[in-house]
């Protein structure tokens, strides 16, 4: 009898694995990386601060509008496949970005770029799903877990290195170009990845791909544009229309559903408690990602004056204490399943009242380095959580709706994100805007830093919450 399941013992397998956690890794790695080269582009392509702003986002909002039909085209086509159409279209825009003349074409090849990043990444997590059983299934989501949490954490370490090394006198660009051999190397290594359809391929939903992109769109761009220039009634009118347009988009696939026309998100699992409590999870511990990087990038950098570089290096403990806690996450799930997530989430909240706490008390007398203790803690809570938390979500899901659900996670990951963005513009930006002048510039950041803090806070004890409530369920079951 053939066997269905790949088993990790096996070097192909090993090898097709390490394929889609590198492809992981780049895509959440350009997510951050352009937040510590963004000076340097600014100073090279004479980018206004609007235009900035974009060139930080485009790919953000190109990545999560199309992560649902990604998800589908993978059910269809062949998750291998849409891998590499994805793959390639990765890497032929992420030379587009490091070729870029001026700020415009960068804006429209970080779009693209994150576009084709859409077609990829939900072929990751179904292909993990659908391919690995089990303990197997358990130790390869934990494995993209932490590579995703060590793609975020690379940006500021790596894309600070790769700034200032200068390599061959590309300065930023190379933070694109990295991805043009490593995209070849995945693509010529990608038949090592077995290839996987839904049982039953659904036919798209032409209908439905458009009218949820242009309400998430509607939803991601006052987010996205409120760093910018604040929050207008042109903003809320968008948000507005949005709640509409998604609204729509749920009666319309709910009436196919109902008319067995396979739409293109099963009301039903969305209705399931379990995938509904574990979404939000995803949402709500992303977005403290996207708030913490970005409020730490800019209190070190423009607060404490220090270079992409030693931003970076003074992040190492960070990393060292999410790659020991993502390392031990899978056993400790093992022993105790849902609590271990509890308690990272109770840890990671302590995390967080510890950063407020001592930048708060320090005030313009902060000293980097003496970020370090917290900043271990941070990682090591965002190791228990982040680490584990995509098979958990996702192991509650049928094989058949594997890259439906993959999908839906993946835009709650990049909504979740724009979400902190906002946060960051509305906290952050909030202090900087409103300083009377009596601040030095340590002193305004680590307030302005603090006051952000506080959005994580919150946020990861409602995920503690949510996490006790899923281990109390599982109790009784």
């Amino acid at each position: 009898m053939k066997e269905k399941y790949p088993t990790l013992s096996k070097p192909a397998t090993l090898l097709g694995l390490f394929i889609l956690l590198l492809a992981g890794f780049i895509t959440i790695f350009d997510l951050f990386v352009v937040n510590v080269a963004i000076p340097s582009i600014q100073g090279d392509l004479g980018a206004t601060f609007s235009q900035v702003a974009f060139i930080v986002a485009g790919y953000e909002l190109g990545f999560a509008v199309l992560l649902i039909m990604g998800g589908r085209l993978g059910d269809r086509f062949g998750r291998r496949r849409l891998f590499i159409v994805g793959m390639l279209g990765f890497t032929i825009t992420s030379a587009l970005c490091g070729l870029a003349v001026n700020p415009d074409m960068l804006i429209i090849s970080r779009v693209l770029q994150g576009l084709t990043a859409a077609m990829m990444q939900p072929q990751i997590y179904s292909s993990i799903r659908v391919n690995f059983t089990g303990r197997e299934r358990g130790i390869a989501f934990s494995l993209l877990g932490m590579v995703l949490g060590l793609a975020a954490i690379a940006g500021q370490v790596l894309g600070g290195f790769i700034v200032e090394a200068d390599f061959g006198g590309l300065g930023w660009r190379m933070i694109f170009l990295i991805n043009i051999p490593i995209g070849i190397f995945s693509i010529i290594l990608a038949r090592f990845i077995p290839e996987s359809h839904a049982p039953e391929r659904p036919l798209l939903d032409w209908s439905g791909v458009i009218i949820v992109s242009l309400g998430l769109v509607l939803f991601l761009f006052p987010l996205i544009e409120s760093q910018n220039h604040g929050w207008t009634i042109w903003s809320f009118l968008s948000l507005a229309a949005s709640t509409l347009i998604l609204f729509g988009f749920w009666k319309h696939q709910e009436k196919r559903r109902i008319a067995n026309q396979q739409p293109l998100i099963d009301t039903i699992l969305l209705r399931q408690s379990r995938f509904n409590m574990g979404g939000s999870l995803v949402l709500l511990i992303y977005s403290t990602s996207s708030v913490f990087f970005l409020s730490y990038a800019l209190l070190v950098q423009t607060g404490l004056g220090l270079s992409p570089l030693s931003s970076g290096l003074l992040f190492v403990p960070c990393s060292i204490g999410f790659t020991a806690a993502s390392m031990a996450a899978p056993r400790l799930v093992e022993c105790f399943g849902t609590k271990t997530i509890f308690g990272g989430a109770v840890f990671y909240t302590f995390s967080f009242a510890v950063l407020i706490g001592q930048v708060w008390m320090a005030g313009g007398d902060l000293v980097a380095t003496h970020l370090i203790t917290a900043l271990i803690f941070v990682g090591v809570g965002q190791g228990l959580v982040m680490t584990p938390l995509l098979n958990l979500v996702l192991g509650f899901v049928e094989e058949n709706k594997a890259g439906m659900a993959s999908g839906i996670i993946s835009t709650l990951q990049q909504v979740g994100a724009a979400i902190g963005l906002a946060a960051v513009s509305i906290l952050f930006g909030g202090v900087i805007a409103n300083a009377t002048g009596g601040e030095t510039q340590s002193g305004l950041y680590a307030s302005a830093f603090a006051s952000s803090m506080f959005y994580n806070l919150i946020a990861s004890l409602i995920s503690a919450i949510l996490l006790w409530k899923m281990a109390k369920e599982q109790a009784k079951q």
